[in-house]
């Protein structure tokens, strides 16, 4: 990717990544019916602390512990989770155009998890058939982009993409149609907007363990991943077996990116605008990249679903909001690759 700026400091990227999660924090407890303050909220976590009663009201004391908090967490996880996969993403296919939504992986999750709706699978099974779909998906997807010789490479897989996206969602609608029309066809739809208002703490259990899982073995081959940022017989010339290691990347990114989508919905343009954001933060070295883009991803999903739900009286999906930020920054991107990606 030579287009990557030279980063002024990944230290003072990384400051700058966890100071926006810091407000984003603050600014998610802060607004809304109930306000609760950054007092408040270190009151708490101190009386937790030290075993002791915090003092609040009841009612505060619920809005953080059942109502905002597990949706501040969710909305971290979900952020990081997709801004990981995208990182993982541009670096394994040379390409900083792809994403988990152009590479099908969201859609392919989306058709796994609305067919689980569907048979009114439990979560856990509903995860599982989203980590599925999304990984047939971004495999179909690489496989037939390597098969075609003719034309730029990277054109071809970002037009793969939107191809096999275009077919998913096609089976995405064909399942909505057979859905009951008054239970399944109206959750699936407002989940597929993509939604964490309906967020509890149950709902962590099944999130935090495959991002978590996921994050750690791409943060473990954070190495081997800038090896793989080089030519394919480079990559071999210096002793990687590519071939073993490409499926461990695509797997845990698309893991990732599978559980946020079933616990969240479709949320576009995080994995694509995310990580370019941490590249002009702190460079293309990927063991500084993948936690800048973990705290950015998840500071930035939360201000959006801060935005979300108080700027409207009625809420807004957070697949809409992501989509009207991501467009132009899109755009920005092909209008600014004019010297090519490779």
């Amino acid at each position: 990717m030579g287009a990557d700026p030279v980063p002024p400091s990944s230290l003072r990227g990384n400051a700058f990544a966890l100071g926006l999660l810091g407000v984003a924090v603050l600014l998610a407890f802060g607004l809304g019916r109930f306000p609760v303050g950054p007092a408040d909220l270190a009151r708490l976590v101190w009386a937790g602390l030290i075993g002791q009663p915090s003092g609040l009201s009841p009612q505060i004391e619920a809005v953080i512990w059942n109502i905002r908090g597990p949706r501040v967490v969710a909305a971290v996880l979900c952020g990081a989770a997709l801004a990981v996969a995208g990182t993982a993403f541009q670096g394994l296919f040379r390409n900083p155009l792809v994403s988990p939504d152009i590479l099908g992986a969201s859609s392919g999750a989306a058709l796994g998890a609305v067919v689980g709706i569907y048979f009114s699978l439990g979560l856990f099974a509903i995860q599982l058939a989203a980590f599925i779909g999304g990984l047939v998906a971004v495999g179909a997807v690489y496989a037939i982009g390597s098969t075609i010789r003719r034309g730029d490479p990277v054109l071809v897989l970002v037009l793969t993409g939107v191809v096999v996206g275009s077919l998913l969602g096609a089976g995405i609608g064909l399942v909505k149609y057979w859905a009951d029309p008054y239970n399944q066809l109206p959750a699936m739809t407002f989940w597929l907007l993509g939604s964490l208002a309906g967020t509890a703490k149950p709902d962590l259990i099944p999130l935090l363990g495959p991002v978590l899982l996921g994050t750690a073995v791409l943060v473990a081959l954070r190495w081997r991943m800038n090896v793989m940022s080089l030519p394919e017989e480079e990559a071999r010339a210096l002793g990687l077996n590519t071939g073993p290691l490409r499926i461990a990347i695509v797997a845990a990114a698309t893991l990732v990116t599978a559980a946020s989508v079933a616990a969240a919905g479709i949320i576009g343009w995080v994995g694509l605008v995310v990580p370019h954001l941490a590249r002009f933060l702190v460079g293309p070295d990927f063991g500084k990249l993948l936690p800048t883009a973990a705290l950015l991803g998840g500071g930035y999903l939360l201000i959006i679903d801060t935005l979300a739900r108080t700027a409207a009286p009625v809420e807004t999906p957070l697949g809409i909001l992501t989509a009207v930020i991501g467009t132009p920054f899109f755009i920005w991107l092909l209008a600014s690759a004019r010297g090519g990606w490779s």
